[in-house]
C-alpha cells in the first residue's frame, strides 16, 4: 500500500520536473536579421558547463540563462562586441571559442604547435636510433 503511494508520488514528481525542464519561453525577435545575429552569436560562445558545446546547442540551465541574457541585451540595442565583452568580463576568455591572443591565452594558441613539434622530434630521434642499431647489428652479423 505504501509502496504504491510512494511510486505514484515519485512518478508525479518526475513528470512535474520533466514538464518544467521542457517548458521554455520562445524568444520573439523583431526581425529575421536579429534572429540570425542571435544564432550566430550563440554559436561563437562556449557553454561553460558543457565546455565542448556552444551556447546554441547546449541544454544546460546556465546556457539557457545566458541565451536569455544575450537576448535581453540584444533587445536593449547592445552590439555583438558589447555582449561578448560583458560575458568575457563576467566569465573570462574561456567563454569565447576563439579567444584573443594575449598573455593568459598564449598557451592555448602555442600548445598544439609545441606538442606537434615535440612529437615530431621524438619520432625522428627514435627512427635515427633504430636505424643506427639496425646498421650496427648488420655489421656484427657480417
Amino acid at each position: 500500500m505504501i509502496e504504491g503511494r510512494l511510486r505514484i508520488l515519485l512518478t508525479a514528481a518526475v513528470l512535474a520536473l520533466a514538464c518544467q525542464a521542457v517548458a521554455q519561453e520562445p524568444l520573439i525577435f523583431m526581425s529575421p536579421e536579429q534572429e540570425a545575429r542571435f544564432n550566430e552569436l550563440t554559436l561563437e560562445l562556449r557553454c561553460l558547463v558543457c565546455q565542448n558545446q556552444n551556447l546554441a546547442d547546449s541544454d544546460a540551465p546556465l546556457a539557457q540563462d545566458l541565451r536569455k541574457e544575450i537576448y535581453k541585451m540584444m533587445q536593449a540595442g547592445q552590439s555583438n562586441e558589447e555582449i561578448k565583452m560583458f560575458l568575457v568580463d563576467r566569465y573570462g576568455d574561456f567563454v569565447l571559442y576563439k579567444p584573443p591572443v594575449k598573455g593568459n591565452t598564449l598557451a592555448l594558441w602555442l600548445a598544439p604547435a609545441i606538442l606537434l613539434l615535440g612529437g615530431g622530434l621524438v619520432v625522428v630521434l627514435i627512427v635515427r636510433k633504430r636505424t643506427r642499431m639496425f646498421a650496427e647489428d648488420k655489421k656484427e652479423n657480417q
